[in-house]
């Protein structure tokens, strides 16, 4: 892998994890176009690196604020619901990965899967929001839409937001929780692709392709998330999913 190769990825990984479109359908998308072959999991595990720093810089207020709160009632129950919401995405990730791998070199299933996330936040359009609060079981509803994303071409903040405002919650509070939701995932399957890497004994790409890639998908995943987060306040939300629809039928025919 070349390092304008990486910075493309890397941009791709940054540009697509937090914005509704998936990026694990976008990355096998973009590796079949640009015909460019990943060797390992090392890429892998420092682009997903690069976008777990983004949340952590653009969430840290809220989070801090987590912490500083942690003997209140209502942050030990968001937290909880955290907990249990992060549950079913670690069961689908060990029961099924072999499933889910191969799934990453099928293109088909990559388009079918994004035309489920379009018309999914397409439907956010016509649901009324309630105002509802983030509850244990929530979370777990939540939780349990993470895990579906594991699946490429389905978007795991596309789900949990979608989800989120069909359960009422407003679409600011969904995309919050969304997201602080995200960093456990990110880092749970950041270390399970290391602990891949170290077992197989892969060779290591070069330092700088490996720096390249950490930069390009931090500081893009942090424009993108900032946007997402903009888009989502003005009730823009649901225009990814016409974009989500095109992508899975231009794959599909292309």
């Amino acid at each position: 892998m070349t390092i304008i190769e990486a910075a493309i990825l890397g941009i791709i990984q940054g540009l697509t994890e937090f914005l509704p479109i998936s990026s694990s359908g976008h990355l096998v998308i973009g590796q079949k176009v640009l015909g460019i072959s990943v060797a390992g999991n090392a890429f892998e595990v420092v682009v997903h690196l690069g976008t777990l720093v983004s949340v952590l810089i653009v969430f840290w207020t809220d989070i801090w604020q987590l912490l500083k709160s942690l003997k209140s009632a209502p942050t030990q129950k968001y937290i909880i619901a955290l907990a249990i919401g992060t549950i079913p995405a670690v069961i689908i990730g060990f029961l099924f990965k072999d499933v889910i791998s191969e799934a990453f070199e099928n293109i088909r299933v990559v388009s079918i899967t994004l035309l489920i996330t379009g018309i999914i936040l397409l439907a956010t359009k016509f649901i009324k929001t309630k105002l509802n609060d983030i509850s244990i079981s929530r979370g777990l509803l939540i939780g349990i839409a993470q895990a579906m994303a594991i699946i490429p071409g389905i978007s795991r903040s596309g789900m949990t937001i979608s989800l989120g405002i069909y359960l009422g919650i407003a679409p600011d509070k969904a995309a919050k929780f969304s997201f602080l939701l995200a960093i456990p995932a990110i880092t749970g399957a950041g270390l399970l692709t290391g602990l891949d890497m170290i077992k197989s004994s892969e060779p290591i790409l070069p330092g700088s392709v490996l720096i390249v890639g950490f930069i390009s998908s931090w500081l893009v995943g942090w424009i993108s998330l900032k946007w997402l987060l903009a888009l989502i306040r003005s009730g823009k939300f649901h225009w990814f999913g016409v974009y989500c629809i095109l992508v899975g039928l231009l794959s599909w025919i292309l």
